[in-house]
């Protein structure tokens, strides 16, 4: 190929009057990787690596319709060829999946009911016993005999996660922090068939008519539904075995469902969904019982990708409840945790995290943490803590 030269900003500004030509930038985008992935041969040393990331990132913006911000604060997250990757992925829609109720039957018995049916599908993987990929259908899938008698309910992927990670047993006392609209929640309800009790809380009351509606489907006898701001507990309700808290988050993990979110994240967002999210972990810890026989054990997960929102939140939680501890999540895939990032250093068990991308697992970005709490009591060292925010409470976006 003949020698890529980085554009001037006069041949920019042409290319800007001219209207955005997109197979210009498609292979400009091609080619400042190439020249990325060898700079020592291929390189302008003169201008620097930095001119050649600062064009790749406002022509991938471009290119996939992002905000500059939020494309660089994804981009920064990978190699710069994995980069394309993740946003190549969040072009494609992920595969329709569905959970088997295995309270109403098993996935053999409901695959062959789908299959008669004229659904062509398959399992997910090694790693579930319950779910099913649907390649395509002859039938509405949310309409079928089965769906309408509960043995099954379209859920993705992704969200079978922080509950096989919660791990709940038979007879406990657990929360679901923002469980609409109940795929987790009737997850969990099957996995303890239908025995203790689970609290199913969302803070949006008008999402929990969803929740209330798979719960009656699918035949869950042991959940009570209620509409606190999660930030409530464990004043209104404490003592839980188990609490899952699937946050409230930016959605940066499910942009082939919302492509909106490649435009409506602001840095405001990066501050204060953040801030909503570790207070919402705090109070999760302190819900859970550390006495429990065997639970005391807290899930913390979101469908975004930001380190803003995962690791940093993770973290923030271990600095301000020393009687908590990462525990291993029980999922044998997805990529550790960071433990650095960007010049900030989180503690070395963030490596027990897991995260979930949609360019390598095929199912939404996706995050999940474990924590095991060891102790009720906890004391804080007195230090300069520019974390420790003081902040009015944040409203729960609805």
């Amino acid at each position: 190929m003949d020698q890529f030269v980085l554009p001037d900003n006069q041949l920019l500004g042409k290319e800007q009057v001219e209207t955005e030509d997109l197979p210009v930038i498609s292979q400009r985008i091609q080619d400042i990787i190439e020249v990325l992935n060898n700079f020592k041969e291929l390189g302008d040393h003169e201008r620097g690596r930095s001119a050649y990331v600062e064009q790749l990132i406002k022509d991938m913006a471009v290119y996939y319709g992002y905000s500059e911000y939020l494309l660089e604060k994804l981009f920064n997250l990978f190699s710069v060829s994995e980069a394309l990757e993740f946003f190549e992925a969040n072009e494609v829609p992920r595969p329709v999946t569905i959970r088997t109720n295995t309270l109403r039957t098993r996935r053999r018995d409901l695959a062959q009911a789908l299959i008669n049916r004229g659904v062509n599908l398959e399992p997910i993987g090694k790693w579930t016993k319950v779910g099913l990929t649907i390649f395509d259908s002859t039938v509405p899938v949310g309409a079928t005999p089965e769906y309408l008698a509960g043995h099954y309910i379209l859920q993705s992927a992704s969200s079978f996660l922080p509950v096989m990670a919660l791990a709940p047993q038979e007879n406990e006392k657990i929360l679901d922090m923002a469980s609409a609209p109940g795929g987790k929640s009737t997850y969990i309800a099957a996995l303890m068939k239908n025995t203790g009790i689970i609290f199913a809380n969302d803070s949006n009351k008008e999402r929990t008519k969803g929740l209330v509606s798979n719960i009656h489907r699918l035949g869950i006898k042991n959940t009570v539904v209620c509409n606190y701001d999660g930030r409530e507990f464990p004043t209104v309700l404490g003592g839980f075995d188990r609490v899952l808290l699937d946050a409230p988050c930016s959605g940066t993990g499910v942009i082939s469902k919302d492509p909106s979110v490649k435009i409506n994240k602001t840095e405001k967002d990066f501050i204060l969904l953040p801030h909503l999210q570790k207070e919402l972990l705090l109070s999760a810890i302190d819900s859970v019982d550390a006495k429990s026989s065997k639970g005391g054990y807290i899930v913390y997960s979101t469908c975004s990708v930001t380190v803003e929102e995962n690791e940093a939140v993770v973290n923030y939680a271990l600095k301000k409840r020393p009687n908590v501890k990462l525990v291993l999540t029980g999922l044998d895939f997805g990529r550790e945790g960071f433990t650095n990032y960007r010049g900030k250093v989180f503690h070395p068990s963030l490596k027990l995290t897991r995260r979930f991308y949609p360019h390598v697992h095929n199912m939404d970005g996706f995050f999940v943490s474990k924590f095991k709490k060891f102790s009720n009591k906890y004391e804080l060292k007195r230090k300069n803590d520019d974390e420790d925010h003081k902040v009015s409470k944040t409203k729960i976006d609805k």
